[in-house]
């Protein structure tokens, strides 16, 4: 039986039972890397946790959205958005959200014998920042694949599957370059509203403002906007919530994930705003989307 936490709104998390983990660590593949407790959490006001005493897992945290902070051994580090940093196991650590601005997470405990390779330098605040050739989407589209295999059950391939996929995602972050510069296009002037689109897509789990857009791309919001609506026939915030709603839609499509958890996904805390933008938008709710035959 899968086990899932609970604590904040709109959490998901899957603890992986103790046998099955020492079944993980003799397989002589899965043995190199294994995953023992994966989770995402929205906008986790509250979240504290300290071991005084330390853990044998590797604690890789990913803050995408607000800040926070955290402590390993005698260092502390302030934590920002797109940043990620791993505690490394058998020392006594501590970590936080910020109160005031909570941070949203994606956090993974992992073991084994390349653990410690994926762990080198990185025991402290490292950036992923939005950029031209950034992957953003296309890395938390690999952890919720990750996630959604060990949520499916325990079987060896499901083992085997999401061993394999957390190399690749942990290899992504390592070898960040290597992994932007496989996917990269060449931009100019010329394609400013695509490259805006992916920005937008890098980001879809946050509250971006026109501001924020065109300054990412070095347009006033005026010429930007003139820019994007010519291009595509909608203003820039009318087409990230189209690009929102579209993600929902996926999501609804995909998973099982309650309405509540679909909101923080893409970047929506309030549920009946969010019904009421996927009702404008789809000409239906989200939960009659989801009992729609498709296709």
């Amino acid at each position: 039986m899968v086990r899932l936490k609970s604590g904040f709104n709109g959490e998901r998390a899957i603890v992986i039972p103790q046998l099955i983990i020492k079944i993980m660590e003799k397989d002589p593949l899965i043995s190199m890397l294994h995953i023992t407790d994966i989770g995402y959490y929205p906008k986790a006001s509250h979240h504290f946790r300290e071991r005084k005493t330390p853990i044998n897992q590797y604690v890789f945290i990913y803050c995408v959205n607000g800040s926070g902070w955290f402590r390993s051994g005698k260092n502390e580090y302030n934590v920002s958005a797109n940043q990620y940093f791993i505690l490394p196991a058998g020392i006594p650590h501590a970590y936080a959200a910020n109160p005031d601005d909570p941070w949203t997470i994606y956090w993974i405990h992992f073991k084994g014998v390349l653990a410690p390779h994926y762990a080198q330098k990185v025991a402290h605040p490292v950036d992923i920042k939005p950029e031209i050739h950034s992957r953003i989407s296309n890395r938390i589209a690999l952890f919720e694949e990750i996630f959604n295999t060990l949520k499916a059950g325990y079987s060896n391939e499901n083992l085997h599957y999401a061993s394999s996929l957390f190399h690749y995602y942990l290899g992504s972050l390592k070898y960040i370059q290597q992994y932007r510069n496989a996917g990269a296009k060449e931009a100019d002037d010329s394609n400013v509203v695509d490259i805006a689109i992916h920005y937008m897509k890098e980001n879809i789990e946050k509250h971006l403002t026109l501001q924020e857009i065109s300054e990412h791309l070095g347009y006033s919001a005026s010429h930007f906007s003139m820019l994007f609506r010519k291009k595509t026939g909608h203003s820039p915030l009318s087409y990230f919530n189209l690009l929102k709603i579209q993600q929902a839609c996926f999501i609804l499509d995909s998973t099982d994930m309650k309405i509540n958890q679909v909101c923080y996904k893409i970047g929506i805390e309030d549920s009946y705003y969010f019904s009421r933008l996927f009702h404008k938008i789809m000409g239906i709710s989200p939960k009659e989307y989801r009992k729609k035959q498709k296709g």
